[in-house]
């Protein structure tokens, strides 16, 4: 990540914006945790700065929160109709478990969190190649979509068998199924990815 960007986000603060939103919804870390499956010793410490929270993580404080993910990363309140994210600008996470520290293969690239008040967020995925068997699995509520960049990639579910994709197939599913990813032939592979997250 860019120092530029790295100074930007710092800039954000969000541990504060966590915090304070946290407190006018009347939450305690108890109960935030409780609603996100997040511990309340990381919770504390990512409103108090000490550690920068992986996308996947904002996430599920967003949700828990009811607000979108881009709220984090707006320096105002004022949203504009139009939100561009320059390449350098992406912001980039790793996909982590619940706990924080299972690597489950995924590198995301966020591509709107400038902009708030939306109904998508997406992102550019990187898959890492690995074993069929040490595909860890999730399910959320909402829809998702993969546009396949490069590489090749197979997608699993438990209501179907493996379904392979390669560069230019695409893919939409609900994403209340429980389902995982994993790139192929021993090289990482890249979607265009679409989340629609319902409550």
């Amino acid at each position: 990540m860019p120092e530029n960007l790295k100074r930007e986000l710092k800039d954000l603060a969000l541990g504060s914006k966590i915090r304070k939103l946290r407190q006018s919804k009347g939450l305690t870390i108890q109960e935030l945790s409780e609603k996100t499956g997040l511990s309340k010793a990381l919770i504390s410490q990512i409103e108090n700065e000490q550690v920068s929270p992986p996308i996947s993580t904002l996430m599920k404080i967003a949700n828990a929160l009811k607000v979108e993910i881009a709220y984090f990363f707006m320096k105002d309140e004022v949203d504009s109709k139009i939100a561009v994210v320059r390449k350098d600008e992406r912001i980039t996470s790793k996909r982590r478990g619940i706990k924080g520290n299972i690597n489950v293969g995924y590198i995301y690239e966020m591509l709107a969190h400038k902009k708030a008040h939306k109904h998508m967020e997406p992102f550019i995925v990187t898959f890492e190649p690995r074993e069929r068997k040490d595909v860890i699995m999730f399910s959320h509520k909402g829809e998702e979509f993969h546009l396949v960049l490069e590489g090749s990639i197979e997608f699993i579910t438990d209501i179907s068998e493996p379904i392979q994709l390669h560069e230019g197939d695409s893919l939409y599913f609900e994403s209340e199924i429980s389902h995982g990813f994993r790139a192929l032939n021993s090289k990482p592979a890249k979607t265009v990815a679409v989340l629609f997250q319902t409550d």
